[in-house]
């Protein structure tokens, strides 16, 4: 799995907002309020430049506020990415690597800040309603500062449920996520957001 792709990965991990209010900037920034933690599992395809796609993966995730998530891909490759609000670790089976950093640095101006505390949205970035599109209503957010990953993120409600997000990223690749089976405010295990390196990974700090 390329740098590229993996840093992407980090960048979706806490984009993931679902709430009933009248449209989209309100359901995110009551979501910020409200959901305290979130489950579920999810479809990513990845596009490249000339939308040719470049990846079909899926997987699991866990949420839990604020900046604890657990984002596990089974398929095509193993890797797991876990925060535990203030590092993050991801793990590649097969390269037997883990990459560790801090929350800050992992996260920035990324989708994955859209979680953090309905104080700090507005602060971070810009928010638009864009009206529906295929059954569903959407919210753009475009990062106000120039160090993000992203040019921008698009989620996808229905009723009040987020079912799709859709990102373009600095590299001119553009993921698609669909999500399923999402259970809010349910408690988690505190041990899915902890993390210790397997035994003979080697481990890259990025600190």
């Amino acid at each position: 799995m390329s740098k590229t792709f993996s840093a992407t990965l980090v960048a979706l991990t806490l984009a993931l907002p679902s709430c009933a209010m009248a449209d989209a900037i309100q359901r995110l920034h009551d979501f910020a309020k409200q959901t305290k933690t979130l489950q579920g599992t999810f479809n990513q395809v990845v596009y490249d430049r000339k939308n040719q796609k470049t990846q079909d993966a899926s997987g699991e995730f866990y949420f839990s506020r604020p900046g604890k998530f657990r984002w596990v891909y089974s398929k095509p490759y193993e890797q797991l990415i876990v925060g535990d609000g203030k590092k993050v670790w991801i793990y590649d089976a097969d390269l037997a690597q883990v990459t560790e950093k801090k929350m800050d640095q992992a996260i920035g101006e990324s989708p994955a800040a859209l979680l953090a505390g309905s104080s700090e949205i507005d602060n971070f970035f810009n928010l638009k309603d864009i009206g529906q599109n295929n059954g569903l209503e959407w919210l753009e957010a475009t990062p106000k500062g120039k160090d993000g990953t992203f040019a921008w993120v698009r989620l996808g409600f229905k009723g009040s449920t987020v079912l799709s997000m859709e990102l373009k990223d600095n590299f001119g690749q553009t993921t698609l996520l669909k999500f399923s089976a999402l259970k809010e405010n349910d408690q988690l295990k505190p041990e899915l957001f902890s993390f210790t390196p397997p035994k003979g990974a080697d481990v890259l700090n990025g600190l």
